[in-house]
């Protein structure tokens, strides 16, 4: 695919790395030169200096040929014209990130209006995963698939838990309601069969439904009582974002921020939040305002190494659960084996969802991806699809099926019922199927079979 990308930022050179792994035609246009330099000695990938705002520039990028715009500068409204101007000239569709909170509360008519295919905004997606790491306080990770219905998270294995040493095989004899997907030891990631035997120190992904899940969790012993209170540091996008999400469910919250006139304009906006105006990372500040009494913290400044030290501070401190944005994955490496378990990056959020987009593109016979999401350090892709009539091997056993070796079906919903496979499942059009892949890029559902069956 020809894919332009305007904007030579953090999240517009992380979607140019894994989408050129891809072997797609990429080309960066960015008004700054060192920008544009950094991204070509770096990348393979053509390069293009001026605004990418310009009918001229977007047509020596070649727009008017072009599969994909992503619009990804610093600047909503550059964004919004670059996708308008693009889509005038012919490129097939366009992404723009859009960002303020003045503009995303009435973003379903500005993308209509500007015929915007699809509208990215990292602060709202990152919020969003942290709300549902918050209803989830004890996971690592929560991924989620058929509108809710059903959840992949990642657990950290512990000593004493009763899994431990145990076959799969013998822990899920005459039981199908979760499914292990996937487990991360160290730097290996597995794809884990009856034989597998979990260890202390495995982070483990389980899928099923939030009731089943939630019910496994209080089986490991693992059930802590609902979030009440949170505790955020940093006053940015991603906490007006998260603060809106937890005020419906009852949830109190607190907000730290530095900035005075910052602090001013969220309380001005968030009436129901408690503001402190204040350095968040300041064990002082923390003490006085008695932050130990709140059931998790969220850091969330503009600074990873802030995020990461307050975040484990609080985690020192006893704090149920602690959540660090951090957008360097050496820094997030650093913080998950300092013992941190959840770390939270936009950018690498929008990398789930353009890649999605990429891959729908490539082809759409045999079952439409629906989502995509990166797991297990991006050791691991878990993708969900939507079955057609087209479709390859529709109805028969699952057991009859050859699969290829590093996939592994582990959820379909069938007429609004949720299924953990066994191996007499069938699949039937209509059907919505999520698909664990390692180590490949899955491009659509009939990948998964071996090549006689496809």
């Amino acid at each position: 695919m020809k894919i332009l990308i305007v904007g030579a930022g953090k999240v517009g050179i992380t979607l140019a790395e894994f989408l050129s792994l891809e072997d797609h035609d990429i080309t960066i246009v960015d008004n700054d030169e060192r920008a544009i330099q950094r991204a070509g000695n770096t990348l393979d990938v053509m390069c293009i200096k001026g605004p990418g705002g310009s009918p001229s520039v977007l047509r020596e990028a070649g727009a008017e040929e072009a599969d994909l715009l992503l619009a990804t500068t610093n600047m909503d409204e550059v964004n919004m014209l670059c996708a308008l101007t693009a889509k005038r000239m012919g490129t097939r569709y366009t992404v723009a990130r859009i960002r303020d909170v003045v503009y995303t509360e009435d973003l379903e008519s500005l993308r209509r209006d500007l015929d915007i295919d699809a509208v990215i905004n990292p602060e709202y997606s990152a919020a969003l995963e942290i709300s549902r790491l918050l209803r989830f306080p004890a996971a690592a990770d929560v991924d989620t698939f058929f509108r809710g219905k059903v959840e992949m998270i990642g657990i950290m294995v512990q000593n004493g838990d009763h899994i431990v040493g145990v076959p799969l095989a013998s822990l899920f004899e005459g039981r199908r309601a979760v499914l292990f997907s996937a487990a991360q030891r160290g730097d290996e990631v597995i794809i884990p069969d009856g034989a597998f035997i979990p260890q202390a120190g495995d982070k483990l992904y389980i899928t099923g439904t939030p009731r089943e899940l939630a019910a496994y969790l209080r089986e490991l012993g693992r059930v802590l009582p609902r979030i009440q209170s949170v505790f955020l540091v940093g006053g940015g996008r991603i906490a007006h974002y998260l603060a809106k999400l937890l005020l419906p469910m009852g949830v109190r919250v607190t907000i730290v921020e530095r900035d005075e006139a910052e602090s001013r304009r969220i309380s001005e906006r968030l009436p129901e939040v408690l503001v402190l105006n204040g350095d968040g990372t300041d064990e002082e500040l923390l003490f006085s305002e008695h932050f130990t009494n709140n059931d998790a913290f969220v850091s969330l400044t503009g600074r990873d190494e802030d995020n990461l030290v307050a975040a484990l501070y609080a985690r020192q401190q006893g704090l149920r659960k602690v959540i660090a944005k951090c957008s360097r994955e050496n820094y997030a490496a650093i913080g998950r084996s300092a013992g941190l378990d959840s770390v939270v990056a936009p950018k690498l959020i929008v990398v789930e969802r353009i890649l999605r987009i990429v891959r729908g593109f490539q082809d759409k016979s045999g079952g439409v991806m629906a989502a995509l999401y990166r797991i297990a350090d991006f050791g691991a892709e878990a993708a969900e699809f939507i079955l057609q009539e087209d479709t390859p091997n529709l109805g028969k056993p699952l057991k009859d099926l050859h699969i290829r070796k590093g996939f592994l079906v582990v959820a379909l919903l069938h007429q609004e019922r949720v299924v953990i496979p066994s191996g007499g499942t069938v699949f039937s059009a209509g059907d919505r199927v999520i698909v664990l892949s390692h180590g490949k890029g899955l491009q659509n559902f009939r990948d998964i079979f071996e090549e006689q069956e496809r």
